[in-house]
């Protein structure tokens, strides 16, 4: 054995499951680097492929659907593989398709690189995610599940602000030979440091895992997933264009701003991991409950930079907390199949945040942008009934 595999787990008795969890976070990091850095980069790259910045968009687009529509049946195929190798070989595949992207001359071969990615990218959540919370034990799932899913948190705060910036200096091709070689890194490791993962509980395998499928209340709480995620990026995905021209927030600063609404998520990624134990529908409530005070606020309170931070901090805090939130929700709804769950959750959210988008741009279009904050209030009003109505139903 290696020797440093044997220094790791010689850790591993005083780390317990801190080590793994850590770096599942750290492969979160990078795979959600890689699914978001491109909207910092779709500027430069629309100019260099000669595209329009809309369509050099569809590529995000392109992403969201193939995490919906693929990464349910890919998760129920290959869950029942040994994780540590399943991990490693995930960010294989992103470390190749970054490589991909890189060297992309055209826009079809840039649509294959981003395809590929997000072919993986709901396995690792739906397995990660299970495995966390069984390294974790019985009663701290949402903990762990809560910090893997700071990679998340990482990932808007440093990763995809930092890509952007380095974009200026090597361009967007570099960006994504910097990314391809942190998913290498990662895999590595993995490789060094990550234990076997504890044997999966014994359940149907394969397509019988679908059994959940035929559970309303399994389905309702992934539904309820998608309107969440509509409702937060509704508003987030034009955040910076609401801080720019209504806030008035200066071009250059806009992207501090955006790290300052990560950092502050740390906060709801904190948060989560208390409350989403005791009861997940009771803590959905509550931060969508928050989710539209800070979204309905922003605008009226832009001119007023005080309270228009004190909204951006209650929409930060409760928009982080929703994802691990979410996903501890609906894998305890699909507690047969937690990694199906987990990816059908995932796939869930992606379909919200395209949803989500393309409302969003609606809205801006006929409303203008001063009422974006309200149309996106209307949606998490919508999810809170639904997650009400499920409360009421246990």
């Amino acid at each position: 054995m290696p020797t440093s595999a044997v220094t790791c787990e010689a850790e591993r008795p005083a780390s317990r499951a801190g080590l793994p969890i850590a770096l599942l976070a750290i492969g979160g990091f990078a795979v959600l680097t890689t699914e978001f850095l491109i909207l910092g980069l779709l500027p430069a790259l629309a100019r260099d492929l000669g595209l329009s910045v809309a369509g050099a968009g569809q590529l995000v687009t392109l992403f969201a659907v193939t995490v919906m529509l693929f990464g349910p049946p890919l998760t129920a195929w290959l869950s029942p593989l040994p994780r540590k190798p399943l991990f490693i070989g995930i960010l294989l595949v992103f470390a190749a398709a970054n490589v991909l992207s890189a060297v992309a001359p055209n826009l079809w071969v840039l649509a294959l690189s981003r395809f590929i990615a997000a072919l993986a990218l709901p396995v690792f959540w739906g397995t990660a995610s299970e495995s966390a919370g069984q390294l974790a034990g019985k009663g701290r799932e949402g903990w762990a599940v809560s910090r893997v899913y700071l990679g998340i948190t990482a990932a808007f705060v440093f990763g995809i602000p930092l890509g952007t910036v380095a974009a200026g200096l090597v361009g967007w091709r570099g960006s994504f030979w910097l990314l391809s070689g942190l998913c290498l890194l990662v895999a590595l490791l993995m490789s060094a440091c990550l234990p076997s993962m504890p044997a999966v509980p014994k359940r149907a395998s394969g397509e019988r895992q679908t059994v959940i499928l035929k559970d309303r209340r399994f389905i309702a709480h992934v539904l309820l997933s998608a309107l969440v995620f509509s409702a937060m990026f509704t508003a987030y995905t034009y955040l910076a264009e609401i801080l720019e021209q209504v806030a008035g927030v200066p071009a250059s600063q806009v992207g501090w701003w955006l790290m300052g609404f990560g950092v502050v998520g740390m906060l709801g990624n904190a948060l989560a991991g208390r409350i989403t134990d005791r009861s997940p529908l009771r803590a959905t409530v509550l931060l969508l409950v928050m989710l539209t005070v800070g979204m309905g606020a922003a605008v009226p309170l832009a001119a007023n930079t005080p309270l228009l931070i004190a909204a951006l901090v209650l929409w930060g805090i409760a928009y982080t907390a929703l994802f691990p939130v979410c996903q501890v929700r609906v894998m305890q709804a699909g507690a047969k199949a937690q990694a199906l769950a987990g990816t059908l959750n995932v796939s869930a959210a992606n379909g919200g945040i395209a949803a989500g988008a393309a409302l969003g741009g609606v809205a801006i279009q006929t409303l203008g942008l001063g009422a974006l904050g309200y149309v996106a209030c209307v949606f998490a009003l919508l999810a809170i009934i639904a997650a009400l109505l499920l409360k009421a139903g246990e």
